[in-house]
């Protein structure tokens, strides 16, 4: 059985966790908390009043992204900014081609390592634009932007408090709350 096929099995026997490969690794992270979630929906209603979509772009849970780092790599980023034909770059199953993300965004649970420090490396080996991070475990937010080479230039992180402005060249002007980013929607 080759990783895909065990990813493919790990997946139908575990129904309640996201699985990825991650440079030839095999991943199993269990569903996230209700603050995970409220921080994703807000995110996405403040994307939309952003004119996200005004601009050609989607916003969307749960997409498999395909990755460079190995022939069967792929990672499931928690949210994902795409160009709204992004169907048309359908590789396989339920991942798509990097080219079509302007930026993923995870929040850290279990799984925080990865967030952290291998899906930084994926994503800027697939020249993923920007790749945003809440990282409650170490309470604040991370922006990684200008991926070349494999990596990215840029790294920021922002604490409590402050605002995490995103870069112009997603085509939306928007300054994200840290506090709303680590704990979700107030009320």
């Amino acid at each position: 059985m080759n990783i895909s096929e065990a990813a493919d099995r790990l997946s139908r026997e575990l129904p309640c966790h996201r699985v990825e490969i991650l440079q030839g690794r095999l991943t199993a992270t269990p569903h996230a908390d209700g603050t995970h979630a409220l921080v994703l929906t807000w995110l996405i209603t403040a994307l939309y009043a952003a004119g996200a979509r005004q601009e050609g772009l989607k916003y969307l849970q749960a997409i498999g992204l395909r990755l460079p780092s190995g022939p069967e790599d792929f990672a499931i980023p928690d949210l994902s900014l795409v160009e709204s034909d992004y169907r048309d770059a359908h590789v396989e199953k339920n991942c798509f081609a990097p080219h079509i993300f302007r930026m993923v965004v995870e929040v850290t649970s279990s799984n925080w390592s990865d967030d952290l420090g291998t899906k930084v490396d994926c994503y800027a080996q697939a020249g993923i634009p920007v790749y945003l991070v809440a990282d409650r475990r170490h309470d604040e937010v991370v922006l990684h932007t200008d991926p070349r080479g494999g990596e990215y230039r840029s790294r920021k992180a922002f604490k409590r408090g402050t605002s995490v402005p995103l870069p112009e060249s997603l085509g939306v002007t928007l300054d994200l709350p840290v506090d709303r980013l680590l704990d979700g929607d107030e009320g």
